[in-house]
């Protein structure tokens, strides 16, 4: 540090004091002004365990559809999962699963000819984001409110989409006997059962 910046030392009396070269302000805003918060996080890449293969068929431990069983199709960012049921056998469209919240199966189905296309438009986040609804808050609407809602209609996109992954996997699927029924039942646990002796 430089001394224009501490001051200097003088004598007052007996005693020494350090003067400051530059005097404290006399005024101050009335608002302060908020500093930019310093982020110490590293943002490190998600460890992919070596089970989560895609084609791995899984078993949903969370969410609307837990207990079903879907086909893994991708690896997108921070550990999230791209997967389908197939739709047409247990009613799971595409979705994004959290990895955590999956058991990996040691059965496989082939996914090789699945359109990488639609796995791409699929990947990007703003594919699974809700539109907006631009209605404003009308008299009809409040008397609306006891009614039952209408249903939410599927964009045609998004079902095309869903058709043409749908359909080269259940091509697949239909080479192994039970194993549209296997995808179909549901997992559950009685008592007694022991998940951590199972062989998956």
């Amino acid at each position: 540090m430089s001394d224009s910046t501490v001051g200097q030392t003088k004598q007052f009396g007996k005693g020494q004091r350090t003067v400051p070269a530059q005097k404290a302000q006399k005024w101050y805003p009335v608002d302060d002004e908020s500093q930019p918060k310093k982020v110490r996080k590293t943002i490190r890449p998600t460890k992919v365990r070596e089970s989560l293969q895609p084609g791995t068929i899984l078993i949903l431990l969370a969410g609307r559809f837990r207990g079903k069983r879907v086909i893994l199709l991708k690896h997108l960012d921070q550990g999230v999962l791209l997967v389908t049921g197939p739709f047409k056998i247990n009613g799971v469209p595409l979705r994004r699963v959290n990895a955590r919240y999956v058991i990996a199966t040691s059965k496989r189905v082939d996914i090789s000819s699945v359109d990488q296309t639609v796995l791409e438009k699929a990947s990007v986040p703003e594919y699974f984001t809700k539109e907006k609804s631009k209605e404003k808050k009308t008299e009809e609407a409040f008397f609306k409110q006891g009614e039952k809602p209408e249903k939410k209609k599927v964009t045609s996109a998004r079902a095309t989409d869903q058709k043409a992954i749908d359909q080269t996997i259940l091509a697949s699927i239909k080479k192994e006997t039970f194993l549209d029924s296997y995808l179909a039942a549901t997992f559950s646990l009685r008592n007694g059962d022991k998940p951590h002796e199972m062989k998956w």
